[in-house]
């Protein structure tokens, strides 16, 4: 008896190492990496929309919700993109004023399609998320003109490009290369950690 409980052991949150306490371990790892994200994101939105306006020698600003969103669903798969969208796209909904759901609907679909690409995810290929960046900011800002001012039959469509447009795509650009790492570097300690826990139960 009292080699078997010597084979037992503890994980850091005190739960027997047994295979019936693999499944908690890992939901407990996985709700760790659900509630990191939903508070990075409530972050970047508090710095996007309450900080960032206040610095004057901001001509543009990065978006880092868009930022987050598509690095999360290209990371994670579609199905986690489009809950982190929707949870960025309420925020700004709610923020904002206007049409409710304005924001939420492009927000779940750029989680979504960014999930598509999740099967060409590599953690040090930081060519095709930069790509990305660039397509999703375009999108982003196309249907804001669209739906803002096209709509409102205000043509000027080189000056929103040039003066609007331009500035948001490269600081969005530089700030992915920049947060991107940052995401791989946590996302892979949370996966160690996950792997510490099912390679002792092993």
């Amino acid at each position: 008896m009292s080699k078997n409980m010597d084979k037992i052991k503890e994980t850091p949150w005190g739960i027997p190492l047994c295979p019936k306490n693999m499944d908690k371990i890992k939901e407990r790892n996985s709700m760790r990496r659900i509630l990191f994200n939903v508070l990075m994101i409530i972050l970047a939105f508090t710095i996007q929309n309450c900080i960032f306006p206040l610095l004057p020698f901001l001509s543009a600003s990065p978006n880092l919700l868009l930022i987050l969103t598509f690095s999360f669903g290209f990371m994670h798969g579609k199905e986690a993109g489009m809950y982190y969208g929707l949870l960025a796209g309420l925020l700004m909904d709610l923020f904002y004023s206007g049409p409710f759901g304005f924001y939420t609907l492009i927000f779940i679909y750029v989680g979504y399609i960014n999930g598509i690409c999740t099967k060409y995810y590599y953690e040090d290929y930081i060519t095709l998320p930069l790509i990305l960046s660039v397509l999703n900011e375009l999108a982003y800002n196309l249907y804001i003109y669209v739906f803002r001012f096209l709509i409102r039959q205000k043509l000027r469509v080189g000056y929103y490009f040039i003066n609007l447009m331009l500035p948001e795509i490269i600081f969005t650009v530089v700030t992915t290369l920049l947060l991107y790492r940052v995401f791989l570097i946590l996302n892979r300690h949370l996966e160690e950690i996950g792997k510490r826990g099912d390679s002792a139960i092993v």
